[in-house]
């Protein structure tokens, strides 16, 4: 399905207020991260390495959020697709909407479809469509609504591995603004879904470092919005210690440029645009 643009595209205010609000909430989690992490350090000796360490992890959290262009960037594969649609790319957009209906709707939407004929990805694309394009039918369809919805998406292929990570903001009515993001890592070459367990297996990573690394993360976590939440605000709290966090049921991670973003975004299930993102490097 194919919605090309309205003719005539408004500058939407509050399309930029959204996301203003997300930018200058990473820019504070890094500040508040980078601060804590400086104070609570007792040894003078190490505080410049790790200072920098942290500094080098926080620019990459940041980062995570320039990628959504909307295309595919293809590293390297020398793989033949069999394509649902042979003119068209292995990812590409197949909702575009950008509409601004005064005291109703502000929407601006990349959504992607995948262009493998297979069953798997028949089922991804099918996910896709119920989770992102029928929201916007929805919103469409309503009066009053007073909705602000993005959509947008990044895909790759590293290695034969097809990722493709979409990221939506909600703000719905008087509901609290939600983010979602899904992932979905496709092995091109041998026509199979790639867990993280798998990837951290093929790249020899060792899974037990990574969960370390998550707990460490989640536990920092912890404290800034335990720290939040003493100041008075309303935080989503985290348990270092639930299941959520293990290797074997982390479903959201994306590859890009040899790095894989392991993506705890808990408005998948909640009204929260809270998340939490730990970057394997040099993979």
């Amino acid at each position: 399905m194919n919605v090309t643009k309205p003719e005539k595209e408004k500058t939407s205010v509050s399309a930029i207020i959204i996301y203003a609000v997300s930018i200058l909430a990473c820019i504070i989690a890094v500040i508040i991260v980078i601060c804590t992490e400086f104070f609570e350090n007792d040894n003078l000796g190490n505080t410049s390495t790790d200072t920098s360490q942290e500094i080098d992890t926080q620019i990459l959290k940041v980062e995570f959020n320039n990628i959504f262009d909307n295309k595919l960037d293809i590293k390297n594969t020398n793989i033949e697709v069999k394509k649902l649609e042979n003119e068209k790319d292995i990812v590409f957009t197949d909702y575009q909407r950008k509409e601004t209906k005064e005291n109703n709707y502000d929407l601006d939407l990349n959504i992607p479809k995948i262009n493998v004929d297979s069953d798997t990805i028949k089922k991804y694309n099918q996910e896709i469509s119920d989770t992102f394009i029928k929201k916007a039918e929805n919103i469409l369809a309503s009066s009053n609504s007073n909705s602000i919805y993005t959509v947008q998406y990044a895909a790759t292929i590293e290695d034969d591995i097809l990722s493709l990570v979409i990221h939506s903001n909600l703000k719905d009515g008087n509901n609290a603004q939600r983010a979602i993001v899904l992932t979905y890592n496709y092995d091109l070459k041998n026509n199979e879904e790639v867990s993280l367990k798998d990837l951290l297996e093929r790249k020899n990573i060792n899974i037990t470092s990574v969960e370390s690394d998550v707990r460490d993360e989640i536990s920092s976590e912890r404290k800034r919005v335990e720290n939040l939440k003493a100041l008075g605000y309303r935080v989503f709290e985290r348990n270092p210690d639930d299941s959520r966090y293990k290797v074997e049921n982390t479903k959201q991670f994306f590859i890009e440029d040899s790095k894989i973003y392991l993506i705890y975004a808990y408005g998948n299930d909640n009204l929260t645009t809270e998340m939490d993102l730990v970057v394997v490097t040099n993979i």
